[in-house]
């Protein structure tokens, strides 16, 4: 007998009571209205514009979707894909499962998997650069205002249900963090340090009045959406994966307030290393004209809305031959604050300086660490005020953040007047600082702070 069968666009487990008419026409039921049954089992579903509605329909487990039948991916596979199988088939019968997830969640079961193995095949992995690379799966949740989050689920990547009137799409009510999983020396995946991006988001979410991701469902989600997409990451030493989650305000709202609802998504990408053939120095322009943040604004979160007006500053910047724009201060016009976005830092007389987070500045995961290795390694840290006249005296100069790790500033340029730093390589400190922080992420020296977070295969 089959082992489940279509009664009026419904799918029940046999063995269980089939659908009844009622049960069709409760918020509780499932109506995939692509589905067909061959030789007894689903035929694979592909998204349809039933899968883009709002996952707010709860799905209880008596009336769960007749499972598919997913076949265990071999071995050759690697761990996490036969992992992702196994969660995907847990997942449909979840009682926070929705109609749309559960159509989301068969495709991906019964697709990904071959999918994965063919397109990651035809990477080139020496040829990879730091953009976008489309993966497999990604990760989803959602919740009211007045609601506490809860464990979310993967689905294909792709487009996601979104109103016209979405706070994120006519206020800006949204934050997104950046991070890197590695394959270490070692032969593990790691993130660097994911509870720090976590409470980052944390606290941007407070700022832009959205209800914070728990720590916990946040390196939870990170997790999951790597171990989905493990083909993607590179080899060790041919670059990382990329890994972007985003809370937005999603719900409907007319007239500057929070949003009713909001989602919280991760999704990856494989990256190629930032620096190919080595670290270089590059050459910055001060922007007198533009500045990254006011005080008492949004420049000490990772709000989307910080980034778009950078966008202008950076393309004339680029235009004239320079990397990247240094932003100053507002208030004074003097003091150095971001490079683009990246946190800056000079060396002077062999004690490190870097401007102090006043609250227009974002409080960047690389530049913490960056601190602590430099204190423990007996350099001399300062965090204060650094004017763009003292920096330009320094004797090293460079930026850091999540893409390149550490950037060796090769000249600053205000106006008629240049800076330059060494011959275009790194200072001593600066080359110190990125041999040691990228030998911790990539296991190549010991792990002294602890900041390696092991990803569960």
């Amino acid at each position: 007998m089959p082992s489940s069968q279509t009664i009026k666009g419904e799918i029940s487990k046999v063995g269980r009571r089939p659908c009844t008419s009622a049960q069709m026409d409760s918020p509780c039921s499932v109506r995939p209205n692509n589905s067909k049954t061959v030789d007894g089992d689903l035929e694979p579903l592909r998204p349809s514009t039933e899968w883009y509605r709002p996952l707010t329909t709860p799905i209880r487990p008596s009336n769960c979707m007749a499972r598919p039948k997913t076949k265990e991916p071999p071995a050759s596979y690697g761990p996490s894909l036969r992992t992702t199988t196994r969660k995907v088939e847990k997942s449909l019968c979840q009682p926070s499962c929705s109609a749309g997830m559960l159509e989301s969640l068969i495709y991906m079961a019964r697709n990904a998997v071959g999918r994965v193995k063919e397109m990651s095949e035809e990477i080139d992995w020496d040829s990879l650069t730091f953009s976008l690379t489309p993966t497999d799966t990604m990760y989803l949740t959602e919740t009211s205002a007045n609601d506490p989050w809860m464990p979310g689920s993967l689905r294909p990547y792709g487009a996601i249900p979104m109103s016209p009137a979405a706070g994120v799409l006519n206020y800006g009510q949204g934050l997104f963090e950046g991070m890197k999983a590695y394959r270490t020396s070692k032969g593990r995946v790691v993130f660097f340090r994911p509870e720090e991006n976590a409470r980052r988001m944390q606290r941007g979410a407070d700022r832009l009045k959205m209800p914070p991701v728990p720590e916990s469902v946040f390196v939870d989600a990170v997790e999951q959406c790597v171990q989905a997409n493990l083909k993607w990451l590179p080899p060790t030493g041919k670059g990382a994966m990329y890994v972007r989650p985003l809370l937005m305000g999603s719900g409907p709202i007319l007239g500057v307030a929070p949003a009713p609802s909001y989602t919280f998504l991760v999704y990856v990408t494989p990256v190629g290393p930032y620096f190919k053939g080595g670290v270089t120095a590059i050459d910055l322009l001060i922007s007198e004209e533009h500045h990254r943040a006011a005080p008492g604004g949004s420049g000490g979160v990772k709000a989307i809305g910080n980034y778009a007006p950078g966008m202008m500053p950076s393309k004339k910047a680029k235009a004239a031959g320079f990397a990247e724009v240094i932003y100053l201060d507002a208030e004074t016009h003097s003091y150095v604050e971001e490079v683009g976005a990246a946190n800056f830092f000079c060396v002077k007389d062999g004690i490190l300086y870097t401007p102090e987070l006043t609250g227009t500045i974002l409080p960047g995961i690389t530049r913490n660490s960056i601190i602590e290795l430099a204190r423990h390694n007996g350099i001399e840290v300062v965090e204060t005020k650094v004017e763009a006249t003292f920096a330009m005296t320094a004797d090293e100069a460079f930026c850091c953040g999540t893409a390149a790790v550490i950037s060796p500033i090769g000249s600053i340029t205000k106006g008629e007047t240049k800076a330059t730093y060494g011959n275009g390589s790194p200072g001593p400190i600066t080359q110190q600082l990125y041999n040691q922080l990228v030998g911790i992420q990539n296991e190549e020296e010991e792990d002294i702070f602890g900041w390696l977070h092991e990803v569960p295969l």
